[in-house]
C-alpha cells in the first residue's frame, strides 16, 4: 500500500471533476448550473434579511432531497422573506468547494468526503459544516450469477465510484476487514476495484465489465433493474443503520457577515426535511421532479421506490461517523491523519431544533470554540 497522503495530493483529486455523478446520492462531476430559474421568488414586500441574496449549491441527487425539495417546494424561500435565494447545481464535490471558497455560493449540500477535504486544505479556515441532511442510500449490488455471497466477491470486479470518493473508501475498509489486502491507489489485489463514473456504472454492468458495484442511489436501484442484486446494504455496517452521506456546509466569511441568513435556510431545511418524512410519497413526487426539471428525465418508478425507501433524511450530521468515514481512509493509505477540530458549528442548528421543540444534535467533540 502506498503512502499516507492527504486525499486533495491524490492524483485522482486532482481531475476529482471525473468523479461521478449526474443522479447519485455522491454524485460528482465537474459542471455546475445555475438553477436560479427554479427558484421562487422573493415574496414582494417582505422583509429581506442581512443580505440580498443568499447562493446555494447541492447536486441533482436523490441524497441531496432536502435542498431539492426545499427549492421545489418554497420551503427555503418562505423562511428568507425577502432574501433572494439563488441555486446553483453542481456534479463535483471539488467544484462546490471551489464555488464555496469564491464566493459562488454561500451555503452548499455535499458529502463527507468533499467536506473533509475542503476543510483540510484550507487549514480549516474556509467552511464549516453546519447541519445534516441525508443518511444511507448506498448499497453492494452483484451480478447474482456470478457472486452468491459475500465471501464470493473475493477475486471479482467491483466498481467505486472513484478513487478516495465515500463510497471508495467504505468499500476498500470493508475489504480490509474481510482480511483480504487490495493496493488502494491501483485497485488491485484480492478484490479488483474499479473505478467508475456512476453514469457509465450500469452500461459497464450490463457489458460483464464489472461483477458488481458499491455504489449510491440510485445507481443502486438502476443495477437492481437491470438485474443485479443487493449483497449488503451499508446502513448495516453501521451503529443504529445511520451515517452521514449528505451535510450542509457553510462559508466561515459569510456564516460571520450573515448569521441571520444562515439560521434561515437551516429553519427551511429542518422544516422541509419535517415534511419529506410526513409525507414520503409527496417528498418524492417532488424530488423526481426537481430532477426532470434539471435533467430532462425523471426517474422511472421502478429505480426511485426503492432507492428513495433506503434513504433517511435528518436535521442530525452524525459527526461521529463522519469522524469514522476519516479514520477509514487513513487506513486505507488514502489520507493523512487530519485535525477536524472545528469543522462543526451546530450553534444556528440547534437554536432552530430548540425552537422547532426538538432534541438537540451533538459535534462529537469536532465543533468551532
Amino acid at each position: 500500500m502506498s503512502a499516507a497522503r492527504p486525499l486533495t495530493t491524490l492524483r485522482t483529486l486532482a481531475a476529482i471533476a471525473a468523479l461521478p455523478l449526474l443522479l447519485t446520492a455522491c454524485g460528482y462531476g465537474s459542471k455546475s448550473t445555475d438553477d436560479g430559474k427554479q427558484t421562487p421568488a422573493a415574496a414582494a414586500g417582505a422583509k429581506k434579511l442581512s443580505a440580498d441574496e443568499v447562493k446555494i449549491g447541492y447536486f441533482p441527487n436523490l441524497t441531496h432531497a432536502t435542498a431539492l425539495v426545499g427549492v421545489q417546494e418554497g420551503l427555503f424561500q418562505k423562511e428568507l422573506g425577502g432574501t433572494t435565494i439563488k441555486a446553483s447545481t453542481f456534479n463535483a464535490g471539488p467544484s462546490e468547494i471551489e464555488a464555496l471558497n469564491a464566493g459562488s455560493i454561500d451555503i452548499g449540500w455535499i458529502g463527507p468526503s468533499p467536506s473533509i477535504n475542503g476543510y483540510t486544505k484550507s487549514n480549516g479556515k474556509n467552511l464549516r459544516i453546519i447541519g445534516g441532511s441525508a443518511s444511507g442510500g448506498v448499497k453492494l449490488v452483484v451480478n447474482p450469477k456470478k457472486i452468491k455471497s459475500l465471501k464470493d466477491v473475493k477475486g471479482k470486479k467491483i466498481a467505486t465510484p472513484q478513487l478516495g470518493n465515500t463510497q471508495d473508501v467504505a468499500f476498500l475498509n470493508w475489504i480490509a476487514d474481510q482480511g483480504w489486502k487490495v493496493d488502494a491507489e491501483s485497485g488491485k489485489g484480492d478484490v479488483s476495484v474499479v473505478r467508475t463514473d456512476n453514469k457509465i456504472t450500469p452500461d459497464a454492468y450490463k457489458s460483464n465489465s464489472i461483477d458488481g458495484a458499491w455504489v449510491p442511489e440510485p445507481t443502486a436501484s438502476k443495477l437492481v433493474a437491470e438485474g443485479g442484486k443487493v449483497l449488503l446494504d451499508e446502513s448495516t455496517l453501521w451503529p443504529d443503520k445511520k451515517f452521514v452521506i449528505t451535510n450542509i456546509i457553510v462559508s466561515q466569511k459569510f456564516l460571520k457577515e450573515h448569521p441571520d441568513v444562515v439560521e434561515a435556510v437551516l429553519r427551511g431545511s429542518v422544516k422541509t426535511n419535517a415534511w419529506i418524512n410526513a409525507n414520503p410519497d409527496e417528498a418524492k413526487a417532488s424530488a423526481n421532479k426537481a430532477l426532470e426539471k434539471l435533467s430532462g428525465k425523471a426517474l422511472p418508478a421502478e429505480v426511485i421506490d426503492p432507492a428513495w425507501k433506503s434513504i433517511q433524511f435528518t436535521d442530525d450530521p452524525l459527526a461521529s461517523t463522519l469522524n469514522t468515514e476519516a479514520e477509514h481512509a487513513v487506513k486505507a493509505g488514502l489520507l493523512e491523519k487530519p485535525d477536524l477540530k472545528g469543522i462543526y458549528d451546530l450553534t444556528l442548528l440547534n437554536k432552530v431544533l430548540k425552537a422547532e421543540g426538538k432534541s438537540e444534535v451533538d459535534d462529537a467533540g469536532l465543533g468551532a470554540e
